[in-house]
C-alpha cells in the first residue's frame, strides 16, 4: 500500500492524527498526480478545507495550471468564499483548455450577484468557444428562465434535448414545459410535460402537468391528472382546490364539493377550501351548507374579507339584516374594513328602519360608490324616502347621464321636478 492509500485509509477511518502525518509527507515528497489523487479522494470523502491546503499548495508549484484553478476556486464555492473565487477564476488564461469551464463558474457567481447581463456575456464566450456543449445551453437556459426570459429560455432547453434529456439529475423536458406554461403557451407544454412523467413520474410535474391542463381549458384532462395525484399521494393538499375548480368547470357540482370535503379532511384549516366550497353550496341551491363553510372561513381567518363579503350579502339576501350589522362589526374588531361594508350597513340600517344610521353610512359609502350605478340607485330611493328631494335629484340626474336608457330614472327625475324640496 502506498502513502497515498495509508492517508485515505486512515481518514476513512477517522484516524486523522495519523493521516495528517502521511497527509504532511506527500506534500513535501510525492508527485503531483500523488497529490491530486489524494485531494479529490478528501473531497469525497468531505474533508474539504483539507483538499483546499493540498490544491493551494499545487497551485504555488503550477500557478498557470487552469485544471487547479478551476478546482481550487470550486471549493472556494462550496466553502462559500465567492469573492476570492473570482479572483482565481480571472488568472485563468483564454488559450487554456478549462478557459469554457472557467467562464461557466464565473457565470454562476455574476448570476448569484443578480448581475444577469455579465453572466449571460461569460456563457455566450464559452459557447462560441464550445458551440455544442451542452453545458452551456443549459446552463443559458437557466438565465433566461430566472430572468423570465421563456421563449430564449426554451430555445436553449431544446438545443439540450437534441443531445440529452436529463442534466445533473434535472428533467430537462420539464425545464421546457414550466418554461412554456409560465409563458402563456399550455397547450404546447402539455407534450414536454408527458415526456418527462414517462422519464419518470414525479409528483410535482404531475401537479404541474395537471394545473397545466386546467390553465389551457383542458379540464377532463386536468380531473383526470388530479385524481391520479390524489391517489398517489392524498397529502398533496394543494391539488383538493384545483379538482374541485376543474369539476365546477365540467359542471359537476356534486363532485366539487365531495371533493373540498375530502381536501378539508386532509387539511383542515385550509380557509380557501372552506369558501370556494361555499360557493359550489351556493351554486347548488343549499343556502344553509354555504353559510356554515364561509363561516369556518371567517373562522379560521376572521380578516378573510373574501369570504366575509360573501357571508353578508348571503345574509342580506335572506333579510337577515341585524346578523349583516354583527358580521361587519366583528370583522372591524380584526383591524379589517372595506368600502362595501358602509353600503351594506346602510341598506341593513335601512331595512331594520334605523334611518339615521342609513343615512351616516350612506353619506361615508358615497365617496367610494359615487359611480356606482347600484349605489347610487340605492341611494336616491332612500333620499326620497328621507324627504330629501333636493339632493335625490341631484343622484337622478346623475344616474339618468349614466344610463340614458333607463326609463325609470328619467321618470323619476320628472316627478321630483314636479315636487319642491322638503324644508
Amino acid at each position: 500500500m502506498n502513502i497515498v492509500d495509508k492517508a485515505i485509509q486512515h481518514l476513512k477511518k477517522g484516524e486523522l492524527k495519523d493521516a495528517y502525518v502521511h497527509i504532511n509527507r506527500i506534500k513535501t515528497s510525492e508527485s503531483a498526480e500523488d497529490m491530486l489523487v489524494l485531494a479529490d479522494e478528501m473531497l469525497q470523502l468531505g474533508f474539504i478545507e483539507e483538499a483546499k491546503d493540498i490544491f493551494e499548495h499545487l497551485l504555488k508549484l503550477y500557478p498557470n495550471e487552469g485544471e487547479l484553478i478551476v478546482s481550487l476556486a470550486e471549493i472556494l464555492i462550496d466553502l462559500d468564499q465567492e469573492d476570492e473565487a473570482m479572483l482565481l477564476l480571472e488568472k485563468v488564461r483564454p488559450d487554456d483548455d478549462l478557459y469554457p469551464s472557467a467562464l461557466l463558474l464565473e457565470a454562476d457567481l455574476f448570476q448569484l450577484q443578480g448581475m444577469d447581463e455579465v453572466s449571460e456575456r461569460k456563457l455566450l464566450k464559452a459557447k462560441e468557444l464550445l458551440p455544442d456543449e451542452v453545458l452551456i445551453d443549459f446552463a443559458l437556459g437557466e438565465l433566461y428562465y430566472q430572468q423570465g426570459r421563456d421563449q430564449d429560455a426554451v430555445s436553449s432547453y431544446i438545443k439540450v434535448l437534441e443531445q440529452q434529456e436529463e442534466i445533473g439529475g434535472t428533467n430537462v423536458n420539464q425545464r421546457v414545459a414550466e418554461a412554456l406554461s409560465t409563458s402563456g403557451k399550455f397547450e404546447e407544454a402539455l407534450p414536454y410535460f408527458e415526456k418527462a412523467l414517462k422519464d419518470k413520474l414525479e409528483i410535482n410535474t404531475l401537479f404541474e402537468y395537471a394545473f397545466t391542463a386546467y390553465q389551457a381549458g383542458m379540464y377532463q384532462t386536468a380531473a383526470t391528472k388530479f385524481t391520479e395525484l390524489k391517489e398517489l399521494d392524498k397529502e398533496y393538499h394543494s391539488l383538493y382546490l384545483h379538482l374541485a375548480k376543474t369539476y365546477e368547470h365540467l359542471e359537476d357540482l356534486d363532485s366539487a364539493l365531495e371533493t373540498v370535503k375530502e381536501g378539508i379532511r386532509e387539511d383542515e384549516f385550509n380557509k380557501e377550501l372552506y369558501f370556494f366550497g361555499g360557493k359550489i353550496a351556493l351554486k347548488k341551491g343549499v343556502s344553509e351548507d354555504a353559510e356554515k363553510l364561509f363561516r369556518e372561513a371567517i373562522a379560521i381567518d376572521p380578516g378573510y374579507l373574501e369570504a366575509v363579503l360573501t357571508l353578508i350579502k348571503l345574509l342580506m339576501h335572506e333579510e337577515r339584516y341585524d346578523e349583516v350589522l354583527e358580521c361587519i362589526e366583528s370583522v372591524r374588531e380584526y383591524g379589517e374594513d372595506d368600502p362595501q361594508f358602509e353600503w351594506m350597513a346602510a341598506v341593513s340600517y335601512q331595512k331594520n328602519e334605523q334611518y339615521q344610521e342609513a343615512l351616516k353610512s350612506y353619506h361615508k359609502a358615497y365617496n367610494s360608490f359615487n359611480s356606482n350605478e347600484d349605489f347610487l340607485e340605492d341611494y336616491g330611493f332612500f333620499l326620497i324616502e328621507e324627504g330629501d328631494r333636493h339632493t335625490s335629484r341631484e343622484i337622478f340626474t346623475k344616474l339618468t347621464k349614466m344610463n340614458p336608457a333607463n326609463d325609470d330614472y328619467a321618470m323619476m327625475l320628472d316627478r321630483l321636478a314636479e315636487e319642491p324640496d322638503s324644508m
